[in-house]
């Protein structure tokens, strides 16, 4: 059943070549709406085999460039009759209820988000992309990016936890040409990455901390109002704890070059960016650190046995790699994709997936969206089965009118089997629901 449903939704990722792209210098585009978009529902949801009755209501607006995201969601459970406690046993939880808080879109001169970030990038990705704060419905947090751009120097930010110092990074860069009325070379940037895990373990005692750090070039060497294309080279330092070891060392560094490039908005019909990238990779090393599976890996006990992150890089050999992404939209955006994909050269199950589809209105009468995330890929079977190294989204919607939508969701994540535990094990859910869901 796991693979015939996560099959249905490759199939929808394949046959709906994609998404609103506006690739800026910084890289691929991300999925969501950020506006526009007001749903509600009704519906069941199985978690850890008990049945709730669920009342959801997400609504999404925009308001010039302000944009605020909603998100209610009541479990009341099937046999008791009350909410679900563990939605809402601590203040913080309230403040959940606001997903996020915005102002403009990534890539703007100015762009402010506060709350769930769901994919988060910085630079170009090759220290921190597509990371979430977001690792399940349970773990949500409240987080700031923050990014402001002068023309001739600029920065992007991220605090993963506005509650307590976790997750904080920033890039810094400067266009030391910008003032030259010379083509091509006047948007030459230099930039600086520096991302910090303060405590892992999120047990204050302990001293576990780990850093990434790292440098990066760019060339925007065509820039037209449809054609877009970017040089870039990226180079990246891990520094941190290491639980196996039981100290703080520095691990390895690795180095990337690659391009971007973006088709926008021809004839109304597609809008399209791709990035293709060559990885050096040092001994004890790997790229994307802070990822979207970093909330669950960055610290866990295994077996009784405590683990970082950090520690799968013991060991790791020199290697190089390749990575890949699309992102864009068909047919005036009503079908909108992402995908990327990277491997390292002769390396088993070093293969790391993320694909994310949404198509509200290619099709009459039908509404669908999947994403997925897979690692440790080597061969289709990989792919094709839901186990501890995935997180999928799949659901599929019956428009009994154009507002309102009969939607069947089935989701795989990850929870801790107690709170603070750091022991994970993977959850299902299955939730059948009624949508309200009007775009403007």
């Amino acid at each position: 059943m796991k693979k015939m449903m996560l099959f249905t939704a490759i199939l929808i990722l394949a046959f709906s070549v994609a998404p609103r792209a506006q690739m800026a210098d910084g890289g691929l585009g991300y999925m969501g709406t950020e506006g526009g978009l007001i749903m509600g529902g009704m519906g069941v949801s199985v978690i850890d085999n008990q049945t709730y009755f669920s009342i959801n209501f997400r609504p999404e607006l925009a308001f010039g460039k302000f944009g605020i995201g909603l998100n209610v969601n009541l479990l009341y459970s099937t046999k008791t009759g009350s909410i679900r406690a563990k939605d809402w046993d601590s203040g913080y939880d309230y403040f959940r209820l606001i997903r996020y808080l915005r102002y403009g879109r990534k890539w703007d001169p100015v762009y402010a988000r506060i709350g769930t970030l769901d994919a988060a990038q910085l630079g170009h990705g090759f220290i921190m992309n597509y990371y979430t704060n977001e690792a399940s419905y349970d773990e949500r947090k409240i987080g700031l990016a923050f990014d402001l751009d002068f023309g001739q120097f600029g920065f992007e930010s991220v605090a993963s936890n506005l509650g307590r110092a976790e997750i904080v990074g920033g890039r810094v860069y400067y266009r030391p040409l910008h003032t030259l009325a010379i083509p091509i070379i006047r948007n030459f940037a230099i930039g600086a990455t520096f991302v910090h895990d303060f405590d892992p373990d999120t047990w204050s005692g302990t001293d576990d901390g780990v850093s990434v750090y790292g440098g990066d070039v760019e060339l925007p060497i065509i820039r037209t109002r449809i054609f877009k294309t970017t040089l870039y080279y990226d180079w990246a330092q891990i520094a941190g704890y290491s639980s196996l070891e039981g100290e703080s060392r520095t691990f390895g560094s690795g180095r990337a070059a690659g391009i971007m490039t973006s088709l926008g908005n021809l004839f109304g019909l597609l809008d399209i960016s791709a990035k293709l990238e060559r990885r050096w990779l040092g001994k004890e090393f790997m790229p994307s650190f802070f990822d979207p599976f970093y909330e669950i890996y960055r610290f866990q006990i295994e077996n009784g046995v405590e683990l970082h992150k950090t520690d799968e890089l013991i060991g790791l050999a020199e290697t190089k790699g390749v990575f890949g992404g699309l992102y864009g939209g068909l047919l005036g955006n009503k079908v909108r994709l992402l995908g990327m994909f990277s491997r390292l050269d002769k390396q088993k199950k070093s293969g790391a997936l993320h694909l994310a589809a949404d198509a509200p209105d290619a099709v009459p009468a039908v509404a669908a969206h999947a994403t997925y995330d897979k690692v440790g890929v080597e061969t289709i079977d990989d792919v094709l089965t839901l186990d501890n190294r995935s997180v999928a989204r799949v659901g599929l919607g019956y428009k009994i009118k154009p507002y309102l939508i009969l939607y069947m969701d089935y989701i795989w994540t990850f929870v801790e089997t107690e709170p603070g535990s750091h022991v994970y094990k993977p959850q299902e859910r299955i939730e059948p629901k009624l949508v309200f869901a009007y775009h403007f």
